[in-house]
């Protein structure tokens, strides 16, 4: 008997199901009724709960320092409940996702960080088999009752752009995620909500989207920085597009600071290595999966926690790329 089999015939969803399992609110009283009747006749009982002395951390890729600091937390905590971590990296293609479920299955880890995507199908199963799972930074949207760990990217956002308003930029630039990506969003409607309430209109025509890489990240400033009204300042959505405005604006024969402000996202710690110091919005990736680790083990003990979703602040880090506009 399985969690999906009461949903259907309950007429429900399967997190309204979690939900009453749980119990959890946001669940009207005659749909918690039909699903606890359900779950009595059919003698639904949940799964034993994992035993293993393994947890295990899901990555799409490990192609930059993001990753490392995930691994860093991930390892802090699992470290200090004497848990090994078994490490999936399901790589630019996602092959690995094709046994990756099924091993995990196997191994019954006592949880799950998962800092991929993952299928509602592939969440469901998980729960069907009492395996806690806990999503690092949502890349989308997600229902009530999956458990996440992400940061405060709005407001991450907005005081990158706030920084350089207060500099006396007006030309704010925005090397913004792909569509569909829930933390490029939010870091986008950061910067344009700061720019309206300082009276400074958003020019669409200054915001590129690219993928989160170097590489893309200096061929979109580059074009950028080829207008004859080219910015004076531009914020991008992680610390790698802004290393390719770096690379963008050396092509240019343009001075960071000087001629052109830069700002990043993330605090790998590269930014602090190049030349000038990168002024970035630290994300606490380390603390992110310290917590995210954390929520997951607790889950699978099953203790009540008190909420399952939590958001971590994000800080202004400055250094050496920002400075006030020329003339």
């Amino acid at each position: 008997m399985t969690i999906a089999y009461i949903a259907e015939s309950a007429g429900v969803s399967v997190p309204t199901v979690s939900k009453v399992l749980n119990g959890r609110s946001g669940v009207a009283a005659d749909t918690r009724a039909r699903v606890e009747a359900l779950v009595s006749q059919y003698g639904y009982r949940r799964p034993t709960p994992p035993t293993s002395n393994l947890m295990e951390l899901v990555v799409e890729d490990l192609t930059h320092q993001w990753g490392v600091e995930i691994i860093r937390g991930v390892e802090q905590v699992a470290r200090a409940h004497r848990l090994g971590v078994v490490l999936t990296e399901f790589g630019p293609q996602r092959n690995a996702i094709r046994y990756w479920l099924d091993n995990a299955i196997t191994r019954r880890p006592a949880c799950v960080v998962t800092a991929a995507h993952m299928s509602p199908e592939e969440r469901e199963k998980l729960r069907e088999k009492g395996i806690p799972f806990v999503v690092f930074d949502p890349p989308g949207e997600l229902p009530d009752d999956v458990p996440f760990v992400g940061a405060t990217n709005w407001s991450g956002g907005r005081s990158a752009t706030r920084h350089l308003l207060g500099l006396g930029h007006r030309r704010i630039a925005m090397i913004a995620a792909p569509e569909g990506l829930l933390c490029g969003r939010a870091r986008w409607d950061g910067y344009r909500s700061a720019l309206e309430d300082a009276g400074v209109p958003v020019d669409p025509s200054l915001v590129v989207r690219a993928d989160l890489t170097r590489e893309d990240g200096r061929a979109a400033a580059a074009g950028l920085l080829a207008r004859p009204d080219r910015p004076t300042a531009i914020f991008t959505c992680n610390d790698l597009q802004a290393l390719g405005v770096y690379q963008a604006a050396r092509a240019a024969g343009l001075r960071i600071p000087t001629d052109l402000s830069v700002v990043g996202f993330d605090d790998v710690p590269v930014a602090d290595l190049v030349d000038p110091g990168l002024t970035t919005v630290r994300q606490p990736l380390t603390e992110m999966a310290v917590a995210a680790t954390e929520l997951a083990l607790a889950l699978g003990r099953g203790e009540r926690t008190p909420q399952i979703g939590l958001e971590l602040a994000t800080t202004l880090t400055v250094r050496g790329s920002t400075a006030p506009p020329r003339g």
